[in-house]
This record gives structure tokens, sequence and C-alpha cells, in this order.
């Protein structure tokens, strides 16, 4: 008992693995109603990672969406996954998770301009330069802002913004038996949606192989994706800023990243 109550104290004072996506992971992606609904929220590489624990001092909202209905998702602390539920009557289920801040330290530069470039942010090393930031030692804050699919019964029903400061809306129910294997989604942020964004596309097949591809939004934020039967997907965007705390103090974060992701699956 001692030993269990030390670990959960050591992860209530931890912070959230850094870097990387953030995702919530259904066990199953279509359930029936009234069964287990089992989701993990999962932080790792390549559509894999370990299960993160139910801990309110780390997210900010935890909600799950059913037609007009909100649920505020209820746990205990340590619980893994972080969500066990039953499921609602059939429809098409959203599952929402923002994260509270968590920082990081470079204490490389090269590490934050392999990011930089990874997510597509051409002008990030510029910018640091001509704001006089240090490049050694220089910390980044980050918010997780994910989002996840279920069909519970036949899934009927569409998504919708929900006010994440940065969100994937699915334009297209991936569960609809009219599905024609191209999923449409639209990036939004702080409301607005996002034109010009990289999207990246995690695809992980049944025998849980993961190809991963890029592409982008059009003007009005949206991006048209081919999909394939039987597979799970992962999108990831990132937003890259400066931090509003930059300067005010001499370890202050200069640099903030909000992420958003979705999951879905596309039946067979």
């Amino acid at each position: 008992m001692i030993s269990r109550l030390f670990i959960v104290a050591l992860l209530l004072t931890g912070q959230p693995a850094v870097g990387h996506e953030f995702w919530i992971e259904p066990e199953q992606f279509q359930v029936a109603p009234g069964a287990e609904l089992v989701a993990h929220l999962r932080n790792g590489q390549n559509f894999k990672g370990s299960s993160l624990a139910w801990f309110d001092n780390r997210f900010t909202r935890f909600d799950m969406v059913s037609g007009d209905e909100l649920t505020p998702v209820e746990g205990r602390i340590g619980d893994t996954p972080a969500l066990e539920v039953t499921a609602p009557g059939a429809g098409l289920l959203v599952i929402l998770h923002e994260t509270t801040s968590s920082n990081l330290t470079y204490k490389e530069w090269e590490k934050f301009l392999k990011f930089a470039d990874h997510k597509d942010f051409p002008d990030a090393a510029a910018d640091h330069e001509a704001a006089g930031w240090s490049k050694e030692r220089f910390r980044e804050t980050y918010t997780r802002h994910a989002k996840a699919l279920v069909a519970v019964g036949a899934g009927a029903g569409a998504d919708r913004a929900f006010g994440l400061a940065t969100e994937f809306v699915a334009l297209t129910n991936p569960y609809d038996p009219g599905f024609d294997g191209q999923m449409r989604v639209q990036v939004y942020y702080q409301g607005v949606p996002r034109a010009d964004a990289q999207v990246e596309i995690f695809d992980r097949a049944a025998d849980g192989s993961v190809t991963v591809s890029l592409t982008r939004t059009d003007d009005d934020g949206i991006a048209v994706l081919p999909v394939r039967q039987g597979h799970d997907y992962l999108l990831d965007a990132v937003v890259l800023r400066p931090s509003a705390a930059a300067g005010t103090a001499e370890n202050a974060p200069v640099w903030e990243t909000l992420w958003a992701a979705l999951t879905f699956a596309v039946p067979e």
C-alpha cells in the first residue's frame, strides 16, 4: 500500500511525457449502445505510445458528446485507462480532451531546429534570433487538444467545432454506410479555419504497421485524405507561436506549441 501511494504521489507531481504526439485511443472504435467503452490517453511516436492515467490536474477539459448531450468524463486518480464508461445511445460519439500547460527545456539549438522543420515552421529560427532569445537552455510551454470519433451502434451523426484552442473537425463521418473513402477535415485555431496548415497522417493497418504522410489544408482550412477500410488513423497539426510569458522572467518560456489531434477508424 505504501509503495502504491508513493507511485501515485510521483504521478501527481510528474509532467506528461514530453514531445511527440498525444491522442485518444479507444480500444474499439465501434461499440454497441450500453456496452463498455474504454479509451486510452496516449503519448508517443508513430501511433504507438504509453497509456497515461486519469489526473484532473493534467487537463482542463475531458468530455464526451453524443448529439446535443455533453457529459464530463469522470474518473479516479490514477485510473488507467483514463476512460472506462458505459456507451450512450446510438450515434456518433465525440471524445474531447485538452491538457493543462507543461514545459520543456531545449538544451540543444539543433533539436529545436529539427522540430521546427518537421512541423513546418521555416521562420522559427529567424524569429527566435530576431527576438534576441538565447539558443542555450530555452524553454517551451505546450498544450494538447485531442478528439476521437467513436461509432455507437451505427454511429450516425456529425462532428462539429467545440471551441478547443485548436482542433480538427471531421466534415465527413467515416462510419456512415455511404462513406466514399475520402475523409474531409477542417483545422481550426482560435475558432477560425487554419489555411495552409501542415497535417501529419498516421495510418495504422490491421497488422499494426504504420505509414506516415503529410498534406496541407486549403484556403478554407480543409484537407481531403484518402483513407482505407480496416485502418485506424491519427491526424496531427501543430501551432508554434511566441509565448505570452517571453521576457517576463529569466526562465520564462519563449515558445508555445498547441497540438491538435484526431483519431478515428474506417470500418471494413
